[in-house]
């Protein structure tokens, strides 16, 4: 989907030539149905200064085709609907504001993206510090929200959740909100939005949070699940998938009539499990992508909305070409 040999053609067309994630998610509006899709570190011209970097950029789609691809517009500056929000025409912006609520930050990675209505949320973690392969560390994870498809977004102080008491000058500590620095967002019919989480990097367990779908950005109506629903108490979640759990997504799947989630494992495979409730019980895992079969460092296995029937699309991120791929898988 991204890169200079994609269809796309990223480069020329967007200023993109590396990045990753390309979180999917339903953009709600009835007026202009689109899925939108959150990058996380992206890189343009890498014979310019400072490689025309960027914390984060964002593709929409109204492409409903997946079997050759996932087909991106041109982009359009004043266009909140084109291929991508842009800061020139040709060159794709970052979307989440530079914020620098800590003395260092390398990062501003989307982990997860919903929609409430036309409102468009997305969770966020500030990256402290990068270590070895499928390590790093955060200063807090947040919610930024865009009221106008993605185009501007904005965050809201009130969800930065830190994962230790010296995280971020001035910010309070809640115990447990190092178990939710990254994760995926998944709305039902139930009235809530799900947040699964999980601590920075690729080695922890899963844990589950759910808020009314009006109060996505108020992490004070959050509640946790342990057995039972706990409101207001990140410190009471106990895991729903054990580790080591990387980079997941989540969505309830109408044909398998089951909860689904995708993620990369201990050995770097992509694997799934599905569940009858978002609490569980999860199944155990089921291979789709192995590491040996494809080379180079994958990650990051996050389900396309529009997916349908037996036919399981998903964008996996490849660190060696440090590009986006969009996935198939035929369900059983």
């Amino acid at each position: 989907m991204t890169g200079l040999n994609s269809p796309n053609k990223t480069l020329e067309r967007f200023g993109i030539s590396g990045t990753d994630l390309g979180i999917p998610w339903d953009n709600g509006d009835p007026a202009n149905h689109q899925v939108l899709m959150a990058f996380g570190d992206t890189f343009g011209y890498c014979r310019v200064h400072g490689h025309q970097w960027r914390y984060n950029t964002m593709f929409r789609s109204q492409d409903r085709d997946l079997s050759d691809g996932i087909n991106v517009a041109p982009g359009v500056p004043s266009d909140k609907y084109s291929g991508s929000p842009e800061r020139q025409p040709g060159f794709s912006k970052q979307i989440i504001p530079a914020i620098k609520w800590a003395p260092t930050q390398e990062g501003m990675i989307p982990t997860a993206g919903v929609s409430v209505g036309r409102t468009q949320y997305v969770n966020f973690m500030s990256i402290k510090q990068w270590g070895r392969d499928g390590e790093w560390t955060t200063n807090y994870s947040a919610i930024a929200m865009s009221p106008d498809n993605g185009q501007n977004w904005g965050i809201y102080p009130g969800t930065v959740r830190t994962p230790a008491p010296d995280s971020v000058p001035g910010a309070r500590y809640v115990p447990g909100n190092e178990n939710f620095q990254q994760g995926a967002f998944m709305r039902t019919g139930d009235g809530y939005v799900y947040s699964f989480g999980t601590p920075a990097g690729r080695g922890g367990s899963a844990y589950l949070a759910r808020v009314p779908q009006g109060f996505v950005s108020d992490v004070t109506k959050y509640q946790y699940w342990n057995g039972s629903w706990v409101p207001n108490n990140p410190g009471a979640a106990t895991p729903v998938i054990p580790g080591p759990v990387g980079e997941m997504s989540a969505q309830y799947n109408p044909y398998l009539k089951q909860y689904l989630v995708l993620y990369t494992n201990g050995m770097n495979d992509v694997v799934a499990r599905t569940a009858p409730a978002p609490q569980g019980p999860w199944s155990p895992e089921q291979l789709l992508v192995s590491s040996f079969q494809m080379p180079g460092g994958i990650y990051a296995p996050m389900i396309h909305p529009w997916s349908s029937g037996k036919d399981l699309y998903f964008n996996l991120s490849l660190w060696s070409a440090y590009d986006v791929m969009l996935m198939h898988t035929v369900l059983p």
